[in-house]
């Protein structure tokens, strides 16, 4: 099975933004540009993926993407995340692949076994992978086999959404639901959780 990675990434200065009230515009842009060379890392050491795809409209992220050997598709504007997601699936699928991993970059915990587990789970198409925030409510990875089986629904209430999308399609659904895989970085809350793992990312 040929896959891709795409890695939506915000630009870096600019990203979470609810954090604010504990870090600094540098300290945000620090994290930002850690996490997603740990996501970058992460996907780039696993053979299984024979692309990753960074989809950014921040110079810097698409330089540090391309610093690892990632394709890249610079946005323009400030498109929703899912119209972004759409248009580099339609990228990623003009070569002939059989599935898209999509995977934001801030997951701090994310570790090549943690995507082995997704990858596993994603034999015997048609088959849609979630893995849910640690709330229960949002998409923290999502893998789509057959590119293209499903429309993207990212934001508050996605992880039903996609379910939903998944059962309507006929799909095989698989949630996968990995503590390290549950924990993004939105909240102050999320930063107290991981801080010494961030200091090693």
């Amino acid at each position: 099975m040929t896959l891709w990675a795409i890695v939506p990434v915000k630009p870096l200065r600019y990203g979470k933004s609810r954090l604010a009230e504990v870090l600094t515009s540098d300290e945000r842009m620090d994290l930002n540009r850690r996490m997603l060379a740990h996501t970058l890392d992460t996907l780039t050491a696993i053979p299984e993926i024979e692309h990753v795809l960074v989809v950014s409209r921040d110079q810097a992220a698409l330089a540090l993407a391309r610093e690892y050997g990632a394709r890249t598709v610079q946005e323009n504007g400030s498109p929703h995340l899912n119209v972004a997601l759409t248009r580099a699936t339609v990228v990623a699928k003009n070569y002939g692949i059989h599935g898209v991993l999509i995977i934001p970059a801030d997951l701090p915990l994310i570790t090549p076994e943690d995507v082995r587990l997704m990858l596993e789970r994603a034999a015997s198409p048609p088959v849609v992978v979630v893995a849910p925030d640690r709330r229960g409510d949002g998409t923290n990875a999502l893998l789509v086999c057959p590119t293209g089986l499903i429309e993207y629904e990212f934001g508050h209430g996605s992880f039903q959404r996609h379910c939903e999308r998944a059962r309507n399609a006929g799909a095989r659904l698989e949630v996968c639901e990995l503590p390290s895989l549950a924990l993004d970085m939105d909240l102050p809350e999320d930063l107290e959780l991981v801080s010494e793992t961030l200091e090693n990312v």
